[in-house]
């Protein structure tokens, strides 16, 4: 496809798109640990990297093109999930672009004229150029397409600012990839590495074991005192270190659900639709005018309807009417318009025309028809794709290759399989005037127009206007203090939305959770937030109940999330002692098991690199213990994931002396570069000053 059309299509994208291309792929890794909000500095600033601000101007364009494409890809229409991710990438893609450019600089990174004339016309081009004008099944550019569109783009404005825009992208990808090569370089696997590596997969131990599991003693005897506490946090302060703010809330849901007498109302809606369509002189436009769900008006193949009607339609002849039938959520009231067999695929090349550029569409018709014309005298259809057509294709003769129904515009689709191969059409569409040559049709089966409504069964006016009344009403009886106490007394549920950040798009239970979000991040800890916020299907009364704050968190902040861990630790000292005691006098394992009325396990076969006790858990601690220990030896007792152990080591089986470590190394320089590209970066952002005031627009 030439560059003039792909950029038409997508140049909104590019920006977006490219930027996720390298720097996301293999820098970015984790999401971005962003700053504290602080918006007071400037109304126009979504941000800032090192000093640098992200205008809001810019930034919006960035956000509307990266959730244009995610539609695009996803399908369906725009909601606050998606719209998270497209801020989301853009934001990633902002800081990276911020933060890198200063590191290729202070490197002194660049991207000379001679690679960047190779990048496009050389033997090594970008892979956006091969994107753009390779060959999809060979890979190979062509070079000639590519200098026709440079040569054009001297001309033509708007392939010049879209080549100069690519331009920018291919010299950003270069730099990245010098960035990638330079920290890859720096990595360095040493023989002694390999072959720690090599042992540590290979060598197998053989041990027995005797254990003493956490759940042997009920949580309610065991006691936790402030040393405990403060005991564990000491020994997992890392784990507290928080990498963003962040917000927790309990909320309670009015839901907004169709009552008895909402359905009754839809059905009788429904009946009378129905014996409205049976007389209607239109039936695409009284199915348009009156369906909650559109479904177009051309011919469907079967599997495109409900899998609850979609058998039963195809079944009755033309005339008919399906329903109404409630499945789902909603009525379905179907005519059989029209039935036949037709082509499940077409092959075909078309020559697109734009009216615009000729005087109109009578004139661009006229056109068409004398194309018409000279290819049914033997003209080359190819050669006059090329000169004439506006569209991508052209490039190809016009060839658009093989398509089934539902992947063109209605006009161009209902020419292209209710015609036969080898015959010409001229159709006007949306997109212009098309002359279409319809090259081969595939397959034969059963395809029906549909005059289509759909009613969904949603809650009346009424009911809503019910359920926002208790909300408010709940509203105006809460506080920072009350808030479960009322909940309780009017038997609601409390919901909870735990460690929320300023741009994340979703929280638990709530479909349009952003304006809930943005409040919070202005409210103070216990406060009730001061409006009832509408969801897709319920009415939503909110308490902030929670602030953590980037950075080491405190010991008190933390108290609750750490309880059970905290108790397995108390657990683990209790354990400890009954096995210290057990091991007292004790020679053998047996001995031990004896006294502690425990059977002594044995296992085989493990290795270092893969800590699975079979039957069991993880235990890394003590599968460390025993490549540690010699055999024979009784163990001390081991705290482990699931409880606390003894062992004794029976024999270990060294795996056969690592001839060549070349090869080993290599696998492991790979892994560990990728995990240094990802450190480098994080590095840089530790290093920078991030603010996100992103809280504040989205």
């Amino acid at each position: 496809m030439g560059l003039m059309t792909f950029l038409r299509n997508r140049a909104g994208y590019i920006l977006v798109g490219a930027i996720g291309f390298a720097i996301v792929a293999f820098l970015l890794g984790d999401a971005i640990s962003a700053g504290k909000p602080f918006w007071a500095e400037s109304q126009r600033v979504v941000g800032s990297v090192d000093g640098e601000d992200i205008n809001i101007d810019d930034f919006g364009k960035k956000v509307e093109q990266s959730e244009a494409q995610f539609k695009q890809q996803y399908g369906g229409s725009a909601n606050a999930q998606m719209q998270a991710m497209a801020v989301e990438n853009v934001w990633n893609g902002e800081v990276a672009d911020v933060l890198l450019k200063k590191e290729y600089s202070r490197l002194g990174l660049n991207v000379s004229g001679d690679e960047l004339f190779d990048l496009f016309q050389g033997n090594k081009p970008s892979p956006l150029i091969v994107q753009y004008f390779g060959n999809p099944q060979t890979g190979q550019v062509d070079r000639a397409a590519v200098i026709n569109s440079l040569k054009q783009a001297q001309r033509t404005p708007e392939l010049k600012a879209q080549w100069d825009m690519l331009q920018v992208e291919v010299e950003k990808q270069a730099l990245q990839q010098k960035y990638g090569n330079l920290i890859k370089s720096s990595v360095y696997v040493t023989s002694l590495e390999a072959n720690d590596e090599y042992i540590n997969r290979n060598k197998l131990a053989n041990f027995n074991y005797v254990s003493l599991d956490y759940t042997s003693i009920p949580d309610a005897s065991v006691k936790i005192g402030d040393s405990d506490y403060q005991d564990y946090y000491n020994d997992h302060k890392k784990q507290f270190d928080n990498p963003a703010e962040t917000r927790s809330f309990d909320y309670v849901s009015f839901n907004v659900k169709p009552t008895k007498a909402d359905t009754l109302s839809i059905k009788a809606q429904v009946d009378k639709l129905t014996a409205d369509l049976k007389i209607s002189k239109n039936d695409s436009l009284f199915a348009a005018v009156n369906s909650d769900v559109k479904v177009p008006y051309v011919y469907l193949p079967k599997g495109k309807l409900d899998p609850a009607v979609d058998s039963a339609v195809f079944a009755l002849p033309a005339g008919s009417t399906y329903g109404p039938a409630l499945t789902g959520n909603s009525y379905k009231l179907i005519k059989v318009v029209d039935s036949r067999f037709s082509p499940d695929s077409v092959k075909a090349s078309h020559i697109l025309i734009d009216p615009a550029k000729l005087g109109g569409v009578d004139r661009a018709v006229k056109l068409a028809d004398s194309l018409k014309t000279l290819v049914q005298n033997g003209a080359d259809f190819g050669k006059l794709a090329a000169q004439y057509s506006i569209d991508g294709s052209k490039d190809k003769g016009g060839d658009l290759g093989t398509f089934t129904r539902g992947q063109m515009v209605p006009e161009f689709e209902t020419a292209a399989f209710n015609g036969k191969a080898g015959d010409l059409k001229v159709v006007t569409s949306q997109f212009g005037v098309h002359l279409l040559r319809i090259e081969k049709q595939i397959g034969n089966s059963k395809v029906v127009k549909l005059a289509y409504i759909e009613k969904n069964l949603v809650p009346s006016s009424k009911t809503k206007d019910a359920a926002y009344k208790k909300a408010t009403k709940f509203l105006s009886e809460v506080n920072s203090e009350n808030f479960n106490q009322v909940a309780k007394k009017n038997g609601y549920t409390v919901s909870v939305a735990d460690k929320i950040t300023a741009s994340q798009g979703y929280a638990p239970g709530l479909d349009n959770p952003r304006p809930l979000i943005k409040d919070a991040y202005t409210a103070s800890e216990g406060d009730v937030l001061g409006q009832v916020y509408q969801m897709e299907n319920s009415y939503v009364v909110a308490h902030l109940t929670d602030i953590r704050p980037k950075g080491l968190l405190p010991l008190e902040s933390v108290k609750k999330d750490i309880e059970p861990m905290v108790k397995i630790a108390v657990k683990a000292k209790m354990l400890t002692e009954k096995m210290n005691a057990a091991l007292q006098g004790a020679s053998s394992l047996n001995q031990v098991a004896q006294k502690l009325g425990k059977p002594v396990t044995p296992v085989q076969n493990i290795v270092f690199a893969n800590p699975i006790l079979p039957g069991s858990a993880q235990e890394n601690k003590l599968i460390g213990a025993v490549f540690g220990s010699k055999p024979g030896k009784l163990s001390g007792p081991v705290d482990g994931e699931r409880g606390v152990y003894v062992f004794a080591a029976n024999s270990f089986s060294n795996p056969a002396p690592l001839a060549n470590t070349y090869k080993q190394k290599e696998t492991m320089s790979l892994g560990i570069a990728q995990r240094a590209l990802s450190a480098a970066f994080q590095a840089l952002q530790d290093k920078s000053k991030i603010k996100d005031n992103r809280v504040k627009f989205y």
